[in-house]
């Protein structure tokens, strides 16, 4: 289960992007996601799609990796394609059913809207393939340091992340052992019809949930046994260190969020 879980899993490659400081990734992936709201027409995306491909490949990680990120998302970007082919009427009239008339302006924008998405889940995945858990934590607690000027705690949001982040494959883990000792007890479920299915994962909330509920209690006891409290002062085992290539990482997105931006005004 945790060789086929790419989620917040780290893949170290010795490129220079994992060695770009975690703050600086951050707010890169924070202009790529403003970047590819504003994504509108078929040259935007070709830039982005070109950013996007030339950032992967410079992690050493292979693009298939990529694929495989997004791909628990295809049905939600069928779905938006065929709600933006229902909803766009603009552009040639191409096929016509009934009252309903496919538009070639609502497959275009069908097309560049899933293809946002698409890029948008597999970008995004360089964030955790190129920095461990703890340094994202710790990059995190930097990028919202300015939030206790409004009273809220960076360091309460932090350890959420890094919590939901480390229980992931956890759960995932336990919901695969659960699955294989109905197996062995001749519900299998590769060889149930589909209703069969649904019941079965349905059966499954409970037992997860409850594993779910007693490994948190476990943590927090844990945690209370070790005298830990939010806003205490506390040592760092990674020094953060803004560099120049930190500077040019993030002027990269602002170039291609300026660049987007210029063809949307077009």
């Amino acid at each position: 289960m945790r060789n086929k879980l790419l989620f917040g899993r780290s893949i170290d490659t010795g490129s220079w992007v994992h060695a770009v400081d975690p703050r600086a990734k951050l707010t890169g992936m924070m202009l790529y996601l403003i970047t590819i709201v504003a994504v509108g027409s078929w040259p935007a995306l070709a830039v982005a799609a070109v950013f996007s491909v030339a950032y992967m490949l410079s992690t050493k990680i292979p693009l298939k990796y990529y694929l495989k990120a997004a791909k628990p998302l295809w049905v939600l970007m069928v779905f938006i394609f065929i709600v933006q082919c229902f909803t766009v009427e603009s552009g040639e009239a191409l096929w016509s059913i009934g009252s309903w008339t496919l538009y070639s302006g609502g497959v275009s924008s069908g097309l560049i809207a899933a293809s946002r998405m698409g890029l948008l889940v597999s970008f995004t995945a360089i964030l955790t393939f190129t920095t461990t858990p703890g340094v994202l934590n710790q990059g995190l607690s930097g990028v919202l340091k300015p939030l206790k000027r409004l009273g809220l705690s960076s360091e309460r949001l932090t350890l959420m992340m890094s919590i939901a982040l480390r229980f992931i494959p956890t759960i995932l883990e336990e919901t695969h052992k659960i699955l294989k000792a109905q197996a062995s007890r001749g519900a299998d479920l590769k060889e149930l019809p589909w209703k069969e299915k649904g019941r079965m994962l349905v059966s499954l909330l409970v037992p997860v949930t409850v594993s779910a509920f007693r490994r948190a209690e476990e943590l927090v006891l844990s945690m209370e046994s070790r005298g830990y409290t939010l806003g205490a002062p506390r040592s760092e085992y990674h020094l953060l260190v803004w560099r120049s290539r930190d500077t040019w990482f993030v002027l990269s997105y602002v170039v291609l969020a300026a660049t987007v931006v210029v063809y949307r005004l077009i």
